[in-house]
């Protein structure tokens, strides 16, 4: 794999942890649970580290990583997360799901790439992370966290 087309890939990929730093921002907003707050926000963090790694990582390969600010799907992604989040918690943690969905998408598909071994491994560690919030939302959904908190 050439480094155009290695950094290509790397830049994509950042673009999504942009795209949800951004609806994370928007669903805080709309979240009063304590718990499901303090862990979205942990979330949000994980999101950001992985906009610097990548960010590093897209450097080292000549290339200038994405500008903070959202694209046309982070523009709906965002629209989405505001438009759910007004119902509340519920409508947040249903927004937050679906991008949590496309961002694991992206990152299923980045560890089947050949890419270098470091790259490899941080792309593999951000996969575990997005799996992580996934499933973290996905069972505050089933669980119903915001009729709990009432």
């Amino acid at each position: 794999m050439e480094n155009k087309e290695i950094a290509k890939e790397l830049i994509s990929l950042c673009k999504i942890d942009i795209d949800a730093v951004h609806a994370y921002n928007q669903a805080l907003r709309h979240l009063d649970i304590a718990g499901v707050k303090k862990e979205i926000e942990s979330f949000r963090g994980d999101h950001e580290r992985h906009i610097k790694e990548l960010s590093d990582a897209i450097r080292t390969f000549g290339e200038e990583p994405p500008e903070f600010s959202k694209d046309f799907k982070g523009y709906l992604l965002d629209a989405f997360t505001r438009v759910r989040s007004l119902t509340g918690a519920e409508g947040a943690l249903k927004a937050l799901k679906g991008g949590e969905e496309m961002t694991n998408r992206n990152y299923s598909n980045a560890v089947k790439v050949a890419f270098p071994p470091p790259l490899k491994s941080l792309i593999e560690k951000n996969y575990r992370d997005e799996q992580r919030h996934l499933n973290y939302i996905e069972q505050a959904i089933r669980d119903q966290v915001w009729k709990k908190a009432a």
